[in-house]
């Protein structure tokens, strides 16, 4: 890409505006009308070392300043209203001093559990004095008054707002409220059993919406006057990318903004829904990564490991009511198994590493919000969770009973087996392993087990607003910022019979998802205020297929085979043959250059036309004169849509096959003759009879094709005369039987005949994918990654899978109709922003682009426009 490019580019990423803090909240203002609703773009940050707090008060002088010319810092300012211990404190704890300081554990001799542990202190005395904050041990240490004794000692620093938390907490006499201990307010008594919240009444004027109505409520406590909701474009492409995890197309876009319905919001919303194909497979992504499956990875070679994707791709199609989901993959069917199988990892293994283990860890994990990884090595130091537990979860899909084991050392006792939650129903330890899975999946999804639809809808909310109404959504045992939202969401999904798209139409169609974005924090705050959606970044395969939507250049074969992608359109009207100039070229023959001719009469212009051709060693092909498509591995047949190439009347295939190695070209030297050759070809073509009725016009490679190993000028033209050509030789089966050869062809055009889409969701990852966040799928990722990464900069901007697939699209964009450049320009910025450029930009892309238009011109608007926030981020 050109330098300059390249600074236009960055400007763009940094020019749509900038975000405010204000009384603990963020909010984006816009710089102009035109950017409006586009917050600042997420940007890498350098790592640097950590330091001291600025100052902000009054400054306190380090023990022994005086003596060592230390320098006096200032700390951060008490927060400045009341402070609550299990929302406000106890989160900072546990994220930052666990490890060390609580559950037991004593480093230095401190404990933080009780108050009365935290004055006692340890080993440099009392941890804080009460109503004196500044002159308080803790404070000093997280602050970092002494720059060479800072706490925690590694990892992130607490942010000036914690410590303003942690200040005005031990200021206001350091109250834990109802909690007896940190510990115990690890479970805050987050409920088991459903709660049905009643609805407050709706406020004259006031959405009727159940969630909008619980969130009026919300708002007035928090003093927030809700924003006017963003408009229909950004609307449109919010749920878009969201239910199906496409962009609109131009033609989608513009019927949805003239649409004068007063619901057509709601209606978009159904319509989306009921798009099974495109919404099973934007799902499959999350539940890809939260189910661990994948295409290819550690495992599957030697059957360690299984894949679920067709039985996982086909409950999404279905919308498969979601308890009949998770009991499924508790208590596994024929294709679900290999969720709680797991991974059956090689050498020595790590006792938490264990396939009974894994299973207890990932259904706690994924279907309850529960985290058991500390607990499956020792009683967690974060959370009321033991060994025993996770032992007791792990016995129920052993195959005998299991010793328990602490930190890798035998314990000489047998676990228990028992389900989390004995109140939701008992396992029997004497019956089957079956039978224990049909207990324990019944005890998951029983209707008593609120913690199920609250771990679901929590993760939905989170998924579509940037934020949880519990984070981390893995841990449902903290508070929830609303907690009635989240039981009326939860009680509201398991009345409709666990039906994921009800309850995201709910989610999709409230003000609340429909109010303007909120940037996103440098740090997560530790008090959270709902104030809107946040920010989000599109994930990998959103970017990839946006990408794809844009280039009009999408992968042509899925790494799985679900809903037939790779089956439909089996059915051959011809049986394909391979063909050469010599009866025994398929066992071997001289290497050199054969030119292949077909011409074919069509009626007029076909409906669909699509052909997918290999060659044993090398082919190119031309259509009436043009080159079109070239091709040199046999086993993987190229597919060419070839509607642009022709007419109606006669149509002229010719193609240059090479057979290696080829003296004339210089290929494949390194090969020896005699060598194996063939040509196979097949073309599907639809088009219309004298009478207007859809008619087949497929035919393949036969004995009809004529030959020549002689080159003469003009032979691929159409008003070529053949004098001498002789017709192909039909070969044997060397090359695969006629069933094999069949299903590879039709494998690969039947992106082609379907029109629909290879979406990134169904590829192996790539280098692109795996910059932009796409993980390895061996352990549980129920939430990826936002922020920007110095890899993702650097393959979006030198990567080959992005500049390929550009430098592609640029041909597509060039091979439309003729336009002239601005036109040109207004359609790539429809197709790519979803709105006409302003006079300004489209004045400077006539000028990147060329008149007449020109390949790298385009390749390099398009690069730009697909680089820029409004791009790449969901508003």
């Amino acid at each position: 890409m050109k330098p300059l490019l390249f600074t236009i580019a960055l400007l763009g990423l940094v020019s749509y505006g900038h975000a405010q803090f204000a009384q603990g909240q963020v909010q984006y203002v816009p710089l102009n009308s035109a950017s409006s609703h586009q917050p600042a773009a997420l940007q890498p940050v350098a790592a640097q070392r950590p330091a001291p707090h600025p100052a902000v008060t009054a400054p306190v002088v380090a023990a022994g300043a005086a003596k060592t010319g230390t320098p006096a810092i200032k700390l951060p300012p008490a927060a400045q209203r009341k402070i609550d211990y299990v929302t406000d404190i106890h989160p900072i704890l546990r994220s930052y001093c666990a490890s060390c300081h609580l559950s037991g554990q004593k480093k230095g001799g401190l404990q933080l559990d009780t108050r009365d542990a935290i004055l006692k202190g340890g080993g440099s005395g009392p941890a804080a004095a009460v109503g004196k904050s500044a002159d308080s041990l803790l404070i000093h240490l997280v602050a970092g008054v002494d720059p060479d004794n800072i706490m925690p000692l590694g990892g992130k620093r607490l942010t000036p707002e914690q410590i303003g938390l942690l200040r005005a907490w031990i200021d206001q006499g350091m109250s834990f409220g109802k909690a007896a201990s940190a510990t115990t307010t690890a479970n805050y008594n987050a409920p088991l059993e459903p709660r049905h919240p009643a609805l407050p009444p709706v406020a004259a004027g006031a959405s009727t919406h159940p969630i909008d109505r619980i969130l009026a409520v919300y708002f007035k406590a928090h003093n927030i006057q809700p924003k006017p909701t963003v408009d229909d474009r950004t609307y449109a492409r919010r749920v878009y990318l969201d239910i199906v995890g496409l962009l609109p197309t131009p033609e989608e876009l513009q019927a949805f903004i003239a649409d004068k319905a007063p619901n057509k919001r709601e209606l978009l919303a159904q319509r989306l829904l009921a798009d099974d194909a495109n919404y099973a497979q934007h799902w499959l992504t999350f539940w890809n990564d939260a189910l661990r499956n994948d295409y290819a990875g550690t495992g599957y070679i030697d059957g360690g490991r299984q894949q679920i994707t067709d039985w996982l791709y086909n409950a999404l199609l279905t919308n498969m009511p979601y308890d009949r989901f998770v009991s499924q993959l508790v208590n596994p069917v024929s294709g679900s198994e290999g969720f709680t199988k797991g991974i059956v990892w090689r050498g020595t293994v790590n006792a938490s590493q264990t396939v009974p283990m894994q299973a207890a860890q990932n259904i706690s994990q994924v279907f309850l919000g529960i985290n058991l990884k500390c607990a499956s090595c020792h009683d967690s130091f974060i959370s009321d969770w033991k060994l025993a537990d996770s032992y007791g979860m792990a016995g129920i899909y052993a195959d005998k009973p299991l010793e328990t084991v602490r930190c890798d050392v035998p314990q000489g006792k047998i676990a228990p087996v028992k389900f989390l939650y004995s109140q939701l129903g008992t396992i029997d330890a004497n019956a089957s392993r079956s039978q224990r899975l049909k207990q324990l999946a019944a005890a998951i999804t029983s209707k008593q087990d609120g913690r199920l639809a609250r771990t679901m809808v929590n993760r939905l909310w989170s998924r579509f607003m940037g934020h949880g109404l519990i984070e981390p959504t893995d841990e449902m045992d903290n508070p929830p910022w609303n907690a009635d939202l989240l039981d009326w969401l939860a009680s509201d999904f398991a009345d409709n019979g666990y039906d994921l798209k009800k309850t995201i139409a709910r989610i999709v169609t409230s003000r609340a998802y429909q109010m303007p974005p909120v940037a996103v924090a440098n740090e997560r705050p530790a008090h959270f205020v709902f104030a809107g959606p946040l920010v989000r970044r599109m994930s990998a395969e959103q970017f990839a297929d946006a990408i794809s939507a844009v280039t009009g250049v999408w992968p042509q074969t899925p790494a799985t085979d679900v809903g037939g992608a790779r089956s439909r359109n089996k059915v051959m009207s011809l049986r394909p043959k391979w063909i050469w100039n010599d009866a025994k070229a398929a066992s071997g023959t001289t290497g050199g250059s054969l030119y292949l001719r077909k011409v074919i009469t069509l009626p007029d212009k076909p409906l669909q036309a699509v052909a997918s051709l290999a060659c044993d060693n090398e082919f190119i092909l031309f259509i009436n004169g043009k080159q079109v498509v070239t091709g040199d591995d046999w086993k993987a047949p190229v597919a060419v849509d070839l509607a642009p190439y022709l007419v109606k009347g006669q149509n002229t295939f010719a193609v240059h096959a090479i057979n290696w190695p080829d003296p004339s070209t210089g290929k494949g030297l390194q090969f020896t003759s005699p060598n194996p050759a063939s040509f196979v070809f097949y073309a599907k073509i639809k088009s219309t009879d004298a009478k207007g009725a859809e008619e087949n016009f497929d035919f393949t490679s036969d004995a009809s094709w004529l030959c020549s190993s002689t080159l003469t000028p003009g032979w691929e033209q159409p008003d070529f005369i053949p004098n001498g050509w002789q017709p192909a030789i039909e070969q044997g089966g060397s090359h695969g039987n006629a069933e094999t050869l069949a299903k590879v062809l039709t494998t690969a055009w039947q992106p082609l005949t379907n029109k629909e889409h290879i979406r990134a969701a169904l590829l192996k990852a790539d280098t692109l994918t795996i910059a932009l966040g796409r993980p390895n799928r061996e352990q549980v990722v129920t939430a990826r990654p936002s922020a920007a990464t110095t890899l993702q900069a650097l393959e979006l901007t030198n990567g080959r899978t992005l500049a390929t697939q550009l430098q592609a699209g640029a041909k597509q964009w060039l091979a439309q109709p003729n336009t002239s450049t601005p036109d040109l320009v207004t359609r790539i910025y429809l197709r790519t922003l979803g709105r006409k450029p302003t006079a300004t930009e489209l004045q400077t892309a006539v000028s990147i682009v060329g008149a007449p238009a020109k390949p790298e011109g385009v390749e390099d608007l398009l690069w730009i426009l697909t680089m820029l926030p409004e791009f790449q981020l969901i508003y």
